[in-house]
């Protein structure tokens, strides 16, 4: 930010400075010019031819360094075919004048023909009065004082923009440290964040870096949620795992004939444990990923193109919005339409009715899956999402598949409901989603 500023101001002051020298000496310079001009008129003013045909003025001219010899201040009159016209200034000099022109305008240079001393000569033709004579008037100044003034507002103009550069850096220097300075605040903050164990920043610190503090807490909420869940997976994993484990130790131990039919069939629910946890740990990951989409329809497709081949005696209708998309990862949002078209199938009578995108909620997308099936009592209903709950155990399964659906949904802030379907007149199970941002 320094050096940028730095750049910058550098670059600004330099073209202004530029720019402001031309200005000045181009006005100095004018105002000198007209000075010259003055006194060129003055002189074509007072000029005469007199009888023998030379030029000479009828009054003098009223600044008195024309009389002092090397004055700085000179003037010449000059026609073809007669003695140059001189002023006392120039005394044993004379001004060297381009020949064969006509100046009708006053005409301004520089010359460097007197030795040591710059000249600003202007110049100007005339054919004066009562003769045919091409007369050149000429008045010449030292330019000494006019470099001395241009030199002078030059050294004003730099030490002026030196300065006001230096201010200029001191300010924006000082503006950064300020304007940087609430970073330091959170620098310490997160210090004590690391050294205390705190789970967020509390202090309060200045408004501009309030948004960042803010994401800062919750990254550190997502970061302590994520944590938290990792911890409860486990843990219920273990819990999960822990009687299957009993079981089978207690069968070897007691050498049970039936160990191998109750090592397979207690490793199945294990398997099936450790599946439904690595459901769960997958879309924690995925979910933190942000920015998931998956389309509805396409996934209804493929999961009932696999279903069918398991129920070829059940009649599946799909139904709604073709363009629905949810804010899910398309494996999770398969494996949560997979365990409830399952499920519908297995536990009810021949049909199954999916109907998407239901209710048009600008932020939410249900789908609605329908059984002709026995359904589920009321009463029933919230236990059937815990792990292991079974209502039918007359067919073979683990009680985990809608447990890994609301799971699944609620890591993605769905939601999951059961309710009776007026149209079957078996279980209706209403799947919320979060809407894909469009």
């Amino acid at each position: 930010m320094m050096l940028i500023a730095a750049g910058w101001i550098s670059i600004l002051l330099l073209i202004g400075g530029m720019f402001l020298d031309r200005t000045l000496t181009s006005q100095v310079t004018r105002s000198f010019d007209e000075q010259l001009g003055y006194m060129l008129t003055g002189m074509i003013g007072s000029a005469e031819i007199g009888p023998d045909g030379e030029v000479f003025f009828n009054r003098p001219l009223g600044d008195q360094r024309f009389l002092e010899p090397n004055s700085g201040l000179y003037w010449q009159i000059r026609g073809k075919g007669h003695e140059d016209f001189p002023s006392r200034s120039l005394w044993d000099r004379s001004l060297q004048v381009p020949d064969g022109h006509f100046d009708s305008e006053p005409h301004t240079y520089d010359s460097s023909q007197f030795s040591g001393e710059p000249l600003r000569i202007m110049e100007r033709s005339i054919i004066l009065p009562g003769s045919n004579t091409e007369w050149m008037f000429t008045v010449a100044a030292s330019r000494v004082q006019l470099n001395d003034q241009i030199k002078s507002i030059r050294s004003i103009l730099f030490y002026s923009f030196f300065f006001l550069g230096l201010g200029l850096l001191a300010m924006a220097g000082l503006q950064t440290w300020y304007g940087l300075f609430p970073l330091r605040h959170v620098r310490r903050a997160i210090r004590r964040l690391r050294t205390t164990g705190a789970a967020k920043v509390t202090e309060p610190l200045p408004t501009e870096v309030q948004p960042l503090v803010e994401e800062l807490n919750a990254l550190l909420e997502h970061t302590d949620r994520q944590a938290q869940e990792a911890r409860t997976h486990a843990g219920n994993l273990a819990h999960a795992l822990k009687t299957p484990l009993t079981v089978v130790m207690n069968a070897a131990t007691a050498r049970a004939p039936d160990l191998g039919d109750t090592v397979i069939r207690e490793a199945a629910v294990m398997r099936r444990q450790v599946d439904h946890h690595l459901a769960r740990a997958r879309a924690v990951g995925r979910r933190a990923a942000g920015l998931s989409r998956a389309g509805v329809w396409p996934s209804l497709e493929a999961v009932l193109r696999a279903v069918e081949r398991l129920y070829e005696s059940t009649r599946f209708d799909l139904a709604g919005n073709r363009e629905a998309q949810v804010a899910l990862e398309k494996q999770d949002l398969e494996e949560l339409l997979g365990n409830v078209i399952e499920n519908a199938a297995k536990y009810g009578g021949g049909s199954v009715f999916v109907t998407v995108d239901e209710t048009k909620d600008p932020q939410w997308c249900e789908i609605w899956i329908e059984d002709d099936g026995m359904g589920i009592p009321e009463a029933e209903r919230a236990r059937i999402f815990d792990r292991g709950a079974r209502l039918d155990t007359g067919k073979p399964g683990t009680g985990l598949g809608l447990a890994i659906v609301r799971d699944v949904a609620e890591i993605y802030g769905g939601s999951v409901e059961l309710d009776e379907s007026e149209d079957l007149g078996g279980l209706l199970l209403k799947l919320r989603l979060p809407r894909a941002v469009a």
